[in-house]
């Protein structure tokens, strides 16, 4: 692993390890136990297997001679005392137990010596079970020593002078059960060991193996997230659906396209800002020097001028500032637009009403200009479900659009008409129309159709029309020829009454 590949994921590849560590430890410990477990078990099953038949051969061999009671009901115990020597000869382990057809213990040389806490029944059950099964089965009985404990055993029933009972012969005993647990403790330490020893060694071999192939996806991921960073803004993870981590590739190229997307954006955005700066600076600094050079002029020759050309100077000076006020307002109408601080408050209205309001709103400015304007099937009443304030500031830059590029003897008409779920308006004029080159660009932010015309403005008007028809869902067309006139046409949805 190069230094380069260290540096890019330190943390990843520390937690790996560790985790890596802890598993081998944990799968070690599981192995130990496990090996142990069923060696313990192997052993006591092999034993019991040998010594299955160790019950009933005491009985036949001890019983035949000797009655395992004296005349007054008692237990025999020196008959008890020599089968114990008997028997510990050969296996020290060996704890052998009298019981009655209940369980009881009736007699046994290891609890006469005053063993307290020995119990004083044994369960029947594994008895019976081992007995039924002639010793082939693995089972294991009470521990009278060890109460709560099991141990393996060998059991065989008696009948002897009208007593019934068992005899219970306990193979691993306390003191086998001692020695086997100071060796399983030695046999643990050095398994512990050399598998752990063995483990580790191998695990290093594996897990450097395992945690290079496993992070090599990621490696290559990390360098060209890397690379984006330093500056490449080309970089992609190629074919992410073949990596390893397929979602985090596909999302990491899903947000590199975003962020250059967004770039983009931003820089259309700064070139759009530096065309208004330029646009409103020279609106704004036309009037303002209007302004500045009448209210001069009167206030030098106000004693010369007579009252005709004083009153011409203040009108001229009283429209430049209702240009100037018309273009804040829009600047300012826009810019809640775009922030998307106005919410449509949609309700059903009369489009037909709202039209004939704006007709004779418009109707002296359009004669002043000797334009026809009219309003197309005011008859029938066409309801709409939408903001009315919205609409009525669209309709109105329209018309205003309309009036502003049509000649003298020219007409504008605003007609209305259903079609379907929906109320078709079109606003059409027979005014100077426009360039088809220009015709993608008239809805955007402060693009001026023609800037050698003062009278254009910086072309918010339109603009302002395109973000109401967004808020609406709906959208705008333009339907144009130079010399000719043009169409705005726009849907909205119709209300049923």
């Amino acid at each position: 692993m190069s230094q380069n590949e260290k540096t890019l994921t330190p943390k990843l590849i520390k937690k790996l390890w560790l985790a890596f560590v802890l598993l081998v430890l944990l799968m070690g410990s599981s192995y130990i136990f496990i090996t142990g477990y069923f060696a313990n078990k192997y052993s006591q099953e092999t034993t019991q297997r040998l010594n299955a038949d160790v019950a009933h051969h005491v009985i036949a061999e001890k019983f035949k001679d000797a009655s395992p009671f004296l005349e007054d009901g008692s237990v025999n115990k020196p008959l008890f005392g020599d089968l114990m020597h008997d028997m510990m000869a050969v296996n020290q382990s060996i704890e052998v137990y009298l019981l009655n057809e209940s369980g009881d213990v009736l007699y046994s040389v290891v609890l006469d010596h005053g063993d307290k806490s020995s119990i004083k029944t044994v369960s029947l059950a594994p008895i019976q079970s081992f007995i039924k099964n002639k010793g082939e089965r693995f089972v294991l009985g009470d521990d009278p020593r060890n109460p709560g404990e099991q141990k393996i055993f060998s059991a065989a029933p008696y009948s002897v002078d009208g007593r019934n009972g068992y005899m219970y012969i306990v193979l691993a005993g306390k003191k086998f059960q001692e020695i086997s647990d100071n060796l399983m403790g030695q046999y643990f330490a050095k398994l512990g060991i050399g598998a752990t020893f063995l483990t580790m060694l191998f695990s290093l071999v594996i897990g450097l193996m395992a945690i290079w192939f496993l992070t090599k996806n990621l490696r290559l991921i990390t360098q060209t997230v890397r690379k984006f960073h330093d500056g490449d803004l080309e970089a992609r993870i190629a074919d992410p659906q073949d990596s390893d981590i397929e979602v985090f590739a596909k999302s990491f190229n899903e947000m590199a396209d975003s962020i250059v997307g967004n770039m983009d954006k931003m820089k259309s955005v700064d070139h759009l800002r530096r065309e208004l700066i330029a646009n409103v600076s020279h609106d704004l600094r036309t009037p303002l020097a209007i302004l500045k050079g009448y209210i001069e002029t009167l206030q030098i020759k106000n004693d010369t001028l007579s009252e005709e050309q004083k009153k011409e100077y203040l009108q001229i000076t009283h429209d430049n500032v209702d240009k100037l006020s018309n273009l804040v307002n829009q600047l300012f109408e826009y810019s809640k637009l775009e922030a998307e601080q106005v919410t449509p408050v949609k309700e059903p209205f009369s489009i037909t009403e709202l039209s004939h309001d704006l007709i004779a709103k418009f109707r002296v400015l359009a004669e002043q200009k000797q334009i026809e304007l009219q309003l197309d099937n005011p008859q029938e009443n066409c309801m709409v479900f939408a903001d009315v304030s919205l609409v009525e500031r669209a309709l109105q830059n329209l018309i205003e659009n309309a009036l502003k590029y049509t000649q003298a003897n020219g007409k504008v008409t605003l007609s209305l008409q259903k079609k379907g779920k929906n109320v078709e308006i079109n606003i059409t004029d027979t005014g100077t129309g426009i360039p088809v080159n220009e015709q993608p660009f008239i809805f955007d932010r402060y693009k001026q159709v023609d800037k050698s015309a003062k009278k254009h403005g910086v072309g918010l008007g339109l603009a302002i029309v395109k973000k109401i028809m967004d808020l609406h869902d709906t959208t705008i067309t333009v339907l144009s020829k130079p010399k000719e006139g043009s169409s705005f046409i726009f849907n909205l949805p119709a209300y049923q009454i």
